[in-house]
């Protein structure tokens, strides 16, 4: 008789009386196949040097000429530059790596027949979306400890007590699940080289105007437009929840940008 290994997705056989044997394929259990998937996603991220340029490098640079230019030059900052600078530098290496670096690495796994690999194999799409966010999470920790180091090392103060890092925790899983779900839209419907400008773009756009490292208060009559963007929400909620405050609204706004972007990629993505 042939039984199936519900711990590891794998079957097992044996000889039937008339000596056939008879095998009992299956597949893992789905919270297997996403801690399997999760794990893979984090460990290619971490060897690619171009995802940790994205990830860390560019942040912490971003964090250090800032602030020490702020400190030279007033650009009408309601706080200490470090204060105000560092939860929106943290809020782009959400956005950095949920959205830039996940949808590039997307668009070329479906030019390289990655995904389509993959689609063969009982692996969802809902499976594989949550491997990468789960994986995604567990990079941005990484991410956390080192630009919240350099922060300290500037002169930040850090998040305001148990409430406060509780609030980042949460507004950071909003905005991961807000970007990741937009990368992978993005990153099912173009070919791999326009995903690779698209989003490199968009980054760029979105770092320059969409109130994710400078509050929405320092665009002027834009602000109020900005917030309504998923880098705009996700830089005030990053900073409201570092002074300990939880940014109801900014919350709102990522997770209906959320469930907009999942419901898209669950229509139009294609494994190919």
């Amino acid at each position: 008789m042939t039984t199936l290994d519900r711990s590891t997705g794998s079957t097992t056989g044996s000889t039937t009386g008339t000596g056939a044997f008879a095998p009992a394929p299956g597949a893992a259990s789905v919270g297997r196949q996403l801690v399997a998937q999760a794990s893979m996603e984090a460990r290619l991220m971490l060897r690619n040097g171009e995802q940790l340029l994205l990830a860390v490098v560019i942040p912490v640079i971003v964090l250090v000429g800032a602030v020490r230019g702020a400190e030279r030059v007033d650009i009408g900052l309601s706080g200490p530059p470090v204060d105000v600078l560092t939860p929106g530098v943290l809020a782009l290496a959400v956005m950095s790596t949920s959205f830039t670096s996940l949808a590039i690495a997307t668009g070329f796994e479906r030019r390289y027949g990655v995904l389509k690999r993959l689609g063969t194999a009982p692996l969802s799409r809902g499976t594989l979306l949550g491997g990468k966010v789960v994986a995604l999470v567990l990079v941005q920790a990484l991410q956390f400890l080192v630009i919240g180091g350099v922060g300290l090392a500037l002169g930040w103060r850090g998040p305001d007590g148990v409430a406060s890092v509780a609030a980042l925790v949460l507004v950071t899983l909003a905005g991961t699940a807000a970007f990741a779900s937009l990368g992978m839209l993005l990153a099912g419907s173009l070919r791999a080289e326009a995903t690779l400008a698209a989003a490199n773009l968009v980054y760029l756009l979105l770092l320059a105007g969409g109130a994710v490292v400078l509050p929405a208060e320092n665009y002027g009559g834009l602000g109020d437009v900005v917030r309504w963007l998923p880098s705009g929400a996700l830089g005030e909620a990053v900073r409201s929840a570092c002074d300990g405050v939880l940014a109801v609204r900014d919350l709102l706004v990522l997770v209906a940008w959320a469930a907009a972007g999942t419901a898209l990629t669950a229509r139009t993505f294609t494994w190919e």
